[in-house]
C-alpha cells in the first residue's frame, strides 16, 4: 500500500463547502500526516495518506493465500506425518501471504529474513500463491 498526497484549500470566504469535501475525503483514507498553512485567502491542508479500498484489498489478498496456504500445510503434513506446524508456522503463513511471492527466489528472501533455512516444498508454496493470485484475478 503506497503513500499519496493531497492538498486542500479551504477559503475564508465561504469555507463550508470545502470542508465538507475534506471531511468525506478524511473518512475514505488513513491519515499518516496533516499539515496546515494559512496563505493569503484560506487554509492549505495537505494530508498525506493510504487509501483504505486499496488497503482492504490487499487483506483480502492475503486472507485468500493465507486461507490456501494453510490448506496445503494441512495436506503436506498429514502425507508426510508430521504436524502442520513443522511444514510451515504460522507467522511464516502470514508473512507469505502478506509478500506473496511469485518465484522461489522471492521465497527465500522471505525465509531468510526470518534466519530460517530455505524450505525444500519453496516449488510447491509458491505454487499455491501463483494459483491464488490466478484465482483472484480472474
Amino acid at each position: 500500500m503506497s503513500t499519496e498526497l493531497r492538498t486542500f484549500t479551504i477559503p475564508d470566504d465561504s469555507p463550508e463547502e470545502a470542508q465538507e469535501q475534506l471531511s468525506a475525503f478524511l473518512r475514505t483514507v488513513e491519515v499518516q500526516r496533516i499539515d496546515t498553512a494559512y496563505a493569503t485567502g484560506g487554509w492549505r491542508v495537505l494530508v498525506l495518506f493510504s487509501d483504505l479500498r486499496r488497503k482492504e484489498e490487499s487483506q483480502q489478498i492475503e486472507a485468500a493465500i493465507a486461507a490456501a496456504l494453510n490448506g496445503w500445510r494441512e495436506k503436506a503434513a498429514a502425507h508426510a506425518g508430521l504436524p502442520r506446524d513443522a511444514m510451515l508456522s504460522d507467522e511464516l503463513v502470514a508473512e507469505i501471504a502478506r509478500f506473496a511471492p511469485t518465484t522461489e527466489h522471492e521465497l527465500s528472501i522471505i525465509v531468510g529474513a526470518r534466519g530460517l533455512p530455505a524450505s525444500q516444498h519453496g516449488g510447491d508454496i509458491v505454487q499455491v500463491v501463483r494459483s491464488t493470485l490466478d484465482l483472484l484475478i480472474d
